[in-house]
């Protein structure tokens, strides 16, 4: 039997967006209050996972004969494309002091990548917030 060589699953493609619902979740925990820091850092970590390992970007690993990088999709900010070697020059563009600039640069090189670069930066500051007492406002 061919398959078209889509991900099938139970949520039928959603499943690769629980991260914006659990960033829904944790804007509804700081406007509520009555959530404990727990919950916050929990649901924090979460988005922050979601965005670095599982939000759907596009590549950005760098190609010969392209300025703006591999167009293929990709999971997350962290992660390349199909290709096995764009997921190594992903990681080598963060170790190598002279490409973070480039890597950098591709966090919002569309209006995908923006978002989930700014899910990833506000759950971060969030978590750190949670985590120190006495520096949420309430």
């Amino acid at each position: 039997m061919a398959t078209s060589g889509a991900k099938s699953s139970l949520l039928g493609g959603l499943g690769q967006w629980w991260g914006v619902l659990a960033g829904a979740l944790l804007i509804a925990a700081w406007i509520n209050g009555a959530a404990g820091p727990a919950v916050i850092i929990a649901l924090s970590a979460a988005v922050l996972l979601w965005s670095f390992f599982q939000a759907p970007v596009t590549c950005g690993a760098p190609v010969r004969g392209r300025d703006d990088g591999c167009r293929n999709n990709a999971t997350g900010i962290l992660m390349g494309c199909h290709i096995h070697q764009h997921r190594w020059q992903k990681l080598k563009m963060l170790i190598l002091r002279r490409q973070v600039r480039a890597y950098c640069s591709g966090l919002f090189s569309d209006g995908k990548a923006t978002l989930v670069t700014l899910a990833a930066a506000g759950s971060f500051l969030s978590g750190l917030v949670a985590l120190i007492p006495g520096v949420a406002v309430q």
